[in-house]
């Protein structure tokens, strides 16, 4: 989509949002909240709802877990430019509520819009609500609640984006001993917004450009979270490791098989 063509759609939805009654929460919002950020962005992050302040001032992420969040991202050294944020429900929740199930079909609908386009690489839902409607939107597994706190920063694959759920930032001020590992889990978002350094040298590039090695190795890890490949990280002790030792690790012979076909 042209630049002016998509500044010009995004306006057009705003515009949409600032004045929609679909549901009760019109009746109770001071302004229904739109998303902001950089229009171009490769990560989108999506948040539950607009908080008292962000209701009163129609900016995103400025009270209190605004506060954390820029402390999150100073420490990730990210900027806010190079994201955009939305939010799930675009109207604050009288008293903090959980959303209701015929808000969330209302009010999602404006989301799905702004996600097509943006077109983000990679989405961010932050917090519960968000995980799930991004999880059924793309058809990935939910896990139960007993075992939800699983799904942080890892990388689920969708169709043609990246799923990375992380903890909304107001978990922080609920509970000050989640913060360390919350800050190791922001960082990780720096590393998202780049490819591994030795993907254009790296074997596991060309056996899937030969056809011969499944694209979500390339996803997880070279264009993912690079940081974990263990081919990555011996490269930079300066270990030696087998072509066709694939980024978790592991060996895979058929690869070893087709290594003088495939690499010469």
């Amino acid at each position: 989509m042209a630049w002016e063509k998509k500044i010009m759609e995004i306006e057009k939805l705003n515009k949409e949002i600032k004045k929609c009654s679909r549901c009760r929460l019109s009746e109770t919002r001071t302004g229904a909240l739109c998303g902001e950020g950089n229009i171009g962005a490769k990560l989108m992050l999506i948040a539950q709802a607009p908080g008292e302040n962000e209701d009163r001032e129609g900016k995103m992420f400025i009270g209190p877990s605004g506060g954390v969040l820029d402390e999150l991202f100073k420490k990730a050294n990210i900027d806010r430019k190079e994201i955009y944020m939305t939010n799930l429900i675009k109207c604050m929740l009288p008293k903090y509520r959980r959303p209701k199930q015929d808000e969330i079909e209302i009010c999602s609908k404006y989301l799905d819009k702004e996600i097509a386009l943006i077109n983000p690489k990679i989405l961010i839902p932050l917090g519960y609500y968000a995980i799930k409607y991004i999880f059924e939107k793309y058809a990935i597994s939910l896990p139960s609640k007993s075992e939800f706190c699983e799904v942080y920063c890892k990388i689920f694959l969708a169709t043609d984006k990246k799923i990375f759920p992380l903890q909304h930032p107001a978990a922080v001020l609920y509970n000050n001993s989640l913060k360390e590992k919350i800050i190791k889990n922001y960082r990780k978002l720096k590393v998202l917004l780049m490819d591994c350094k030795w993907y254009q040298m790296c074997p596991m590039k060309v056996f899937y450009e030969k056809g011969k090695l499944n694209k979500k190795w390339i996803e997880l890890y070279c264009k993912g979270d690079w940081e974990s490949c263990i081919r990555y990280q011996m490269e930079e002790r300066g270990q030696k490791h087998p072509d066709w030792m694939l980024p978790d690790g592991s060996i895979d012979e058929k690869l070893h098989k087709l290594h003088k076909e495939v690499i010469g």
